[in-house]
């Protein structure tokens, strides 16, 4: 009798640990005072399955016990959480702008999204984003939680989901950055993925009534309603293959007729490319970081 009370224990125990255990199993805390980057996962009640991202900590991460800033950095069409550290430099310009000065310490979560951060039609990518993943990070990693300490920049897709974002919840960020954001008014080039993402996809065809229906036009009269103005820096390459120059220079002047001193443009050498992307990164940066809580 009394081992079988001991064994039902037991196994009661464990069995209130295991949900415990299984989220421990997906956080990888800091190993070292050096800055890192770590690849982390969570479930998301949204999209019903895990939400992947990667997840860049500061040198003093690990010892000050201090909260820190954070950027959302957002990947393009097609691509993942992977791409910003692979291909972007984003580790070494972190280290490099901090150790300057010229931004203070912070955090730089890189998410994966199957969409262009929208609630398109293969899944809802922006309520994801908002109600899944901020509130995680915030919840799982040491940040500054108010709107001061939150900032959200992109490319292309990216750039096109940092604006949606910042003029959708301008109450969320201190400030954005948009590299050559896909931001087509009224509707993508031919060659664009806009039109074969399953985001825009209805019976196997690009709807042009969801794309219009997602697109910042829809927002910006609403934004600037609210009267609270965003910080945001905007750039393209001169040479960019879908003419995003001449799209984001639409949206810059919509936005300096309400912002004139809060938003910047930028038109830089180069086409559609991780050159103009690397290369901007660090001003875009600069400019975000101005902002922040420090």
């Amino acid at each position: 009798m009394f081992k079988r009370k001991t064994l039902f224990i037991f196994v009661l125990l464990l069995a209130m640990l295991i949900p415990s255990l299984s989220f421990a199993d997906n956080i990888t805390p800091p190993k070292s005072s050096n800055s890192q980057i770590i690849h982390q996962s969570f479930s998301s009640e949204t999209l019903g399955r895990d939400y992947n991202y990667n997840i860049y900590l500061p040198s003093e991460y690990k010892t000050s016990g201090k909260e820190y800033p954070v950027l959302y950095l957002l990947h393009g069409s097609g691509g993942n959480e992977h791409n910003w550290v692979e291909s972007g430099n984003v580790k070494e310009t972190a280290d490099k702008l901090i150790a300057k000065g010229v931004i203070p310490p912070s955090i730089i979560v890189m998410p994966g999204s199957k969409s262009w951060w929208v609630n398109g039609y293969n899944e809802a990518a922006e309520t994801a984003f908002m109600n899944d993943l901020i509130p995680h990070i915030d919840e799982t990693w040491r940040t500054i939680e108010e709107k001061e300490g939150r900032l959200v920049a992109g490319l292309s897709a990216g750039g096109y989901g940092t604006v949606n974002f910042v003029l959708k919840y301008p109450e969320m960020f201190a400030a954005g950055a948009a590299l050559s954001p896909a931001v087509y008014v009224p509707e993508p080039p031919s060659h664009s993925s806009g039109r074969t993402h399953p985001t825009f996809q209805k019976d196997g065809q690009f709807d042009p009534e969801k794309w219009a229906e997602l697109n910042y036009t829809q927002y910006i009269d609403a934004y600037k309603q609210k009267g609270i103005k965003v910080p945001l820096y905007i750039n393209s390459g001169d040479h960019d293959t879908f003419d995003i120059a001449y799209h984001a220079a639409g949206l810059y002047q919509n936005l300096r007729e309400h912002q004139p001193e809060l938003v910047e443009f930028r038109v830089v050498d180069g086409d559609h490319e991780w050159k103009v992307w690397r290369e901007s990164l660090p001003e875009a940066m600069e400019y975000m970081y101005q902002f922040v809580q420090k």
